[in-house]
């Protein structure tokens, strides 16, 4: 099992509802971008980087709304960074961190709602109950 970091627009990037990086704008930011290549496997959006990486093959993908890598590197963050910041986007990880950088990051405010205690719209894919 991997711990995920997401390119998104939402204030959780597994909410049911909230702004979404379109599928296209994903394709135009690969195609501006002479790092990024489309892979031609695992998928239309599936998208290998050429920067220097810990990695093999350090990739990112599209879906739902969202851009995401699996246990990405310190290199990879700061390309995920670059990236969010080209689409009005920020880094958040599984948990809903907020990356700054790729060592550092905090954790949104929680509020006393009955609300912000409940799972998050979208947990019930991650979690069997």
């Amino acid at each position: 099992m991997g711990y995920d970091l997401h390119i998104t627009r939402k204030t959780f990037w597994a909410d049911d509802d909230g702004p979404e990086i379109t599928s296209l704008e994903w394709l135009e930011a690969v195609n501006k971008d002479p790092s990024l290549t489309l892979a031609g496997y695992n998928g239309d959006f599936f998208v290998l980087w050429t920067g220097p990486s810990e990695y093999e093959e350090p990739w990112l993908d599209w879906r739902e709304g969202e851009i995401y890598s699996k246990n990405p590197d310190e290199a990879m963050i700061t390309k995920m960074l670059e990236i969010a910041g080209r689409l009005g986007a920020a880094v958040q990880g599984d948990d809903g961190e907020i990356y700054t950088s790729p060592t550092e990051f905090h954790q949104p405010e929680i509020t006393d709602t009955v609300e912000s205690i409940q799972p998050k719209k979208g947990w019930r894919r991650f979690i069997p109950w």
